[in-house]
């Protein structure tokens, strides 16, 4: 078997959690940020069930406050902040052994340039003893999800940007996704979550929950602002030929009288527990109810991310899985 990115429900040897850190970007949400990503650890170990978490502090003093958490691992390694699904190294398994792939990282297309963000993967690949293949192009781990069988689903949104990769069209990132990941099949659906810095990160919009089996929400209501994003990915999948599974959408958030990418597809698959990202609205428990039906051998659990999203992402943008090999 050649190397291929697992999908996330495969086994884990650990996990990396970014830790809130930066004072001067958290402002006031850092304490509960940390509040958060501390309940998020103890789902994810799930009362010791669970595999090992790690988290990533970015200095001397955030490592100190990450030890508090308890029955975790710290690790210090600079960064600028903590969204390590797209900074993170990805893993790659062929069955027996690991490699880890490393990617330019632009900051989303220039948006936010904060130093320590565009080489933090390889630090933690070597955290490893795994030397990254370095690969010359834009990609964010948030922007992919995989099935394990090298089918992927993206937006168009986001991997055919021009803020990404100018100069290459469709068929140069599936060529470059099948040599540097192992994915040969890409479902593309259209545009992200509004409000969305990323240009639309599937991982907000639409995860595989097995083998050719994709969740996407279901608009909760008319009012729901991306009531036509959801129903053009679910009419692309189902042309494609996935096998769709409906998942309640949490509707409206909005935060100081703005509306803000809430998702519940922002969930974590680990290795004794599903973790699902929630905001205080409507849909919080059904939403719960219907992930954890996807995983009936993992403990479903919600845990509040109101301010981790302060920062423009959930639960999942924040962790970057181990695959045990």
């Amino acid at each position: 078997m050649s190397f291929r990115q697992p999908p996330e429900w495969a086994p884990h040897e650990a996990v990396w959690l970014g830790w809130p850190s930066h004072a001067e970007l958290w402002e006031e949400d850092l304490e509960p940020a940390r509040e958060e990503v501390a309940a998020f650890a103890r789902a994810v170990r799930a009362g010791g069930k669970g595999e090992r978490v790690i988290l990533v502090a970015a200095d001397d003093a955030s490592a100190e406050a990450a030890r508090a958490v308890g029955d975790v691992e710290v690790v210090e390694a600079p960064f600028g902040d903590i969204w390590l699904r797209d900074t993170g190294p990805l893993l790659v398994t062929d069955g027996a052994g690991l490699r880890a792939a490393s990617f330019r990282f632009n900051w989303w297309g220039g948006k936010y340039h904060l130093p320590g963000d565009e080489d933090i993967g390889p630090r933690l690949a070597a955290s490893l003893d795994l030397v990254p293949a370095s690969n010359d192009w834009v990609l964010e781990g948030g922007a992919i999800d995989v099935d394990g069988t090298g089918l992927a689903v993206t937006t168009e949104q986001c991997l055919l940007n021009p803020n990404r990769n100018p100069g290459l069209i469709r068929s140069d990132i599936e060529r470059r996704l099948a040599e540097d990941l192992g994915l040969t099949r890409i479902l593309w659906l259209g545009e992200g979550l509004a409000e969305d810095h990323t240009d639309g990160h599937v991982d907000n919009l639409a995860r595989f929950v097995g083998e050719n089996r994709l969740a996407l929400p279901e608009p909760a209501g008319e009012d729901d602002p991306n009531a036509e994003v959801y129903r053009d990915a679910a009419a692309r999948a189902r042309a494609f030929g996935v096998e769709l599974v409906l998942i309640p959408s949490p509707g409206l958030v909005e935060r100081d009288g703005e509306m803000v990418p809430a998702s519940y597809m922002n969930f974590y698959i680990g290795n004794a527990a599903v973790v699902v990202p929630l905001y205080g609205a409507p849909n919080d428990e059904a939403a719960v109810a219907a992930i954890g039906a996807l995983f009936p051998g993992r403990q479903a659990i919600g845990v509040r991310a109101d301010h981790i999203l302060t920062g423009g992402g959930s639960l999942h943008c924040i962790s970057q899985q181990i695959p045990r090999a």
